[in-house]
């Protein structure tokens, strides 16, 4: 018998087991010794200094919370799920510690600001976690000192090459721990009630056939509200223009300083946090000693740069002068608007950005595989995906055109110039 099939939770168990409140599960229960190992793990810590929602609290205020919190909430889901009994029955116990200490792990390779830093420097967030998670770092280690396959196994669900395909389900598919946890956290800590909808039914609903997770035609009516509060929570708060607008203020930042070290302008602040990022040089050390803590540092040191630019670009972002912006009609009147920020002395490649936001409800979650479709079991046994269960989810399939939002953003110094014109 090898190691996977002997293994049992029971070995790893706490002497004491732990219990962390939470506003969103009430307690997150930790019960093995390596999920509480990995927690206190300085990647996992780092993730405290990373926010969740990037620039969205520059409009719903109290949605301030980190990454941290959200990937203990994604463990405790993962927690709920193997307590539904059909679940819990099918996996082995190796198994489910591979899920759990995946759904805990599986936002270690998020950068500062994440998407705005991802966009700029090109790092993949999920191809860092992997890093993170198989080279040199604590959490390999952690992982490691269990079994060495341990972080590989980890490391497959979170790249959905795992063959168990419900443990990748578990993490990533339609309806998953993760998407459930942030809708449910975001919405509660931003101040706003789009994101809710009725977790406990949709798990109570949870069956495994032919070896994938599907839900049961009684909890048909708990998945459409959880579709239409992921819907209503991208348009309502995670594209809404103001955060965009701090975003793209971010992005013109990390652009800029990406542009100076081309032409290798004489740095006042030493980048020693940033130029592994710049140069493609990064090691994973390189990686977890960057955080959002840094950044702000060294925005207010590029305050006294020589640069008019990145001195003008920082002071914005750290006092709240974000971009305007205004609804996009057509090419024509991007062209206007950058001659108008020429004319006024600002180059258009860091003050004048565009962007068209799309959202669609449901679509398969990756480019093949009924694995991505959320599938319903009817009474008599029979499957079937969800939209032939829904007139609501059909109805969004068969609209002729997703909604989408297309705007430009720069200083409101053009807008005032636009308003005279």
């Amino acid at each position: 018998m090898n190691f996977k099939d002997k293994f049992s939770l029971k070995s790893i168990e706490l002497k004491e087991k732990r219990v962390i409140r939470d506003a969103i599960h009430d307690y997150i229960h930790i019960d093995h010794v390596v999920i509480w190992q990995l927690i206190n793990s300085k990647e996992m810590q780092r993730l405290r200094r990373i926010k969740q929602l990037g620039g969205t609290h520059q409009v719903f205020q109290s949605a301030e919370h980190s990454r941290f919190v959200h990937s203990l909430g994604v463990y405790q889901v993962i927690r709920k799920m193997l307590e539904v009994e059909c679940v819990n029955e099918y996996l082995s116990d190796y198994d489910k510690l591979c899920v759990m200490c995946a759904g805990l792990l599986h936002d270690l390779g998020h950068g500062p600001f994440s998407h705005s830093f991802e966009g700029v420097f090109h790092e993949n967030h999920e191809t860092m976690t992997v890093r993170i998670i198989l080279e040199d770092s604590e959490v390999q280690a952690i992982l490691t000192s269990v079994y060495e396959q341990l972080p590989y196994d980890v490391a497959s669900i979170i790249q959905h090459t795992h063959p168990n395909h419900i443990l990748i389900q578990m993490v990533s598919s339609q309806l998953d721990a993760d998407r459930m946890d942030y809708l449910l956290r975001d919405s509660y800590m931003s101040g706003t009630t789009y994101g809710q909808f009725d977790m406990s039914r949709i798990l109570r609903t949870m069956r495994i056939c032919d070896g994938k997770i599907v839900f049961k035609e009684s909890g048909v009516q708990a998945i459409e509200n959880y579709i239409l509060a992921r819907y209503h929570m991208y348009w309502q708060v995670y594209y809404h223009p103001t955060a965009r607008s701090y975003e793209h203020l971010l992005q013109s930042i990390f652009l800029r300083v990406k542009d100076l070290c081309d032409m290798d302008y004489c740095w006042n602040t030493k980048l020693d946090y940033l130029l592994p990022f710049i140069h493609k040089q990064m090691t994973i050390q390189d990686f977890i000693h960057l955080d959002e803590s840094i950044i702000m540092y060294y925005f207010r040191e590029f305050m006294k740069e020589d640069d008019f630019i990145l001195k003008d670009l920082s002071s914005r972002f750290l006092n709240r002068k974000l971009f305007k912006y205004k609804q996009l009609k057509n090419q024509g009147e991007q062209n206007k608007i950058e001659k108008l920020s020429q004319k006024l002395g600002y180059d258009p490649r860091y003050y004048i950005i565009s962007d068209n936001q799309k959202q669609i409800p449901y679509l398969h979650y990756g480019e093949t595989g009924e694995l991505n479709e959320i599938e319903i079991l009817s009474i008599d046994d029979e499957l079937s995906p969800l939209p032939t269960k829904s007139e609501i989810v059909s109805a969004i399939l068969n609209s002729k055109q997703y909604k989408s939002d297309k705007k430009i953003f720069f200083p409101k110094e053009i807008k005032d110039e636009l308003s005279i014109l």
